[in-house]
């Protein structure tokens, strides 16, 4: 990680809650190799993303769009990634960096439970963190969050999914992002996609505790299990492959993203399944797009990690020229930088756009 200017003066939180960011779309730049700087300094305004690793174009997008506002703001950005999705020591140390720099705030997509500790040092150092896409938990371990509502893009495709099936048994695979520790990112879209459906939840915090067997909004299911994805694409295909051992019958496809969702297709493709399996994600990327279109993905709820960072950084802009912090959406606990779902084959009850819409506002 590049080294910056070690007099910044870090913000201290408690502002007003006051603002509401309007925003403009913004150029993007390239990327490098997932350590960089960006903007001026006439502020003397020095922030940190970290996101989880750079491996999915997802978090790519998110550098782009944050080193693009960094330029409109004056804002000296530091960039920094984990290893692979999960690596929590890179990213503590990441914060540790910023905390040494003096940087005003923190974006962060954190990798997991160990990383809120480090969040709480940072903020004990005055510094202003915001979480993006991914919400600590608990949830007030950072100052703000911007995301997707999680829930409702999981909800989305559920919803969409019961409607396709028309009173069909759905055999149902469910490919998560961990199953070695819990990210609000991982149930939230994984449960929200089973109440989408109808199916009722034990434990809205919590994967794979619910009945194995029981009635959906249209029929009959049965879940086949729960498979850890890494959210990526050898990862999604390897936790079909195990699905489709323990039943080949497999008709409907839940998946944590649009990485792990094309490597379930290959598993299926392989398996001569695919045409007889609704495979749904969430993501919106311009690869997952056009895998709609393509009739590989069947449907997707589109997330949008450009506006994210670059709203995330004009927040920590704002906040250190005039003291006023964003403020979170009405009802929430977060900031939602919004949802749509996307499918070429639309339901009735479940408001949609197409892969042609989806590709003018896509990302990646």
């Amino acid at each position: 990680m590049n080294q910056m200017s070690m007099n910044r003066t870090p913000l201290r939180r408690g502002a007003a809650l006051t603002s509401v960011f309007a925003f403009a779309a913004l150029g993007l730049t390239a990327c490098g190799d997932g350590t960089a700087e960006a903007g001026g300094t006439d502020n003397g305004v020095g922030v940190s993303l970290i996101v989880k690793t750079t491996t999915n174009p997802f978090f790519v997008a998110m550098q782009e769009g944050a080193e693009a506002a960094a330029q409109e703001h004056g804002v000296e950005l530091t960039l920094a990634a984990g290893r692979a999705d999960g690596d929590e020591e890179t990213q503590i140390q990441a914060i540790e960096n910023a905390i040494a720099r003096g940087d005003a705030g923190i974006l962060i997509t954190p990798n997991g439970p160990s990383v809120v500790d480090a969040i709480a040092k940072a903020r004990d150092a005055g510094l202003y963190v915001i979480a993006l896409d991914t919400p600590p938990d608990p949830a007030d371990a950072v100052d703000i969050t911007f995301a997707t509502d999680n829930r409702l893009a999981g909800r989305l495709i559920g919803e969409w999914t019961a409607a396709q099936l028309g009173g069909e048994k759905a055999t149902i695979a469910l490919l998560d992002l961990f199953d070695d520790k819990v990210v609000s990112v991982d149930y939230d879209r994984d449960q929200g996609f089973l109440e989408g459906m109808g199916i009722d939840v034990a434990d809205p915090g919590v994967n794979g505790d619910e009945a194995p067997t029981g009635s959906y909004s249209g029929g009959e299911y049965e879940i086949v299990g729960n498979e850890a994805s890494q959210g990526a694409e050898d990862g999604g295909r390897t936790a079909m492959e195990n699905l489709l051992t323990k039943n080949p019958d497999i008709n409907v496809v839940y998946t944590i993203n649009e990485p792990a969702a094309y490597g379930a297709y290959q598993a299926l493709e392989a398996a001569g399944t695919a045409d007889d399996v609704l495979l749904v994600s969430v993501d919106g990327g311009c690869a997952g797009v056009e895998n709609v279109e393509q009739g590989i993905i069947d449907a997707t709820s589109q997330q949008y990690p450009v506006k994210m960072a670059e709203l995330g950084v004009e927040a920590i802009a704002e906040l250190a020229a005039t003291g006023t912090a964003p403020e979170t959406t009405e009802g929430l606990d977060f900031f939602n930088t919004g949802v749509e779902l996307v499918t070429d084959e639309p339901a009735d009850g479940v408001e949609s756009i197409d892969s042609a819409a989806a590709s003018e506002i896509c990302w990646g």
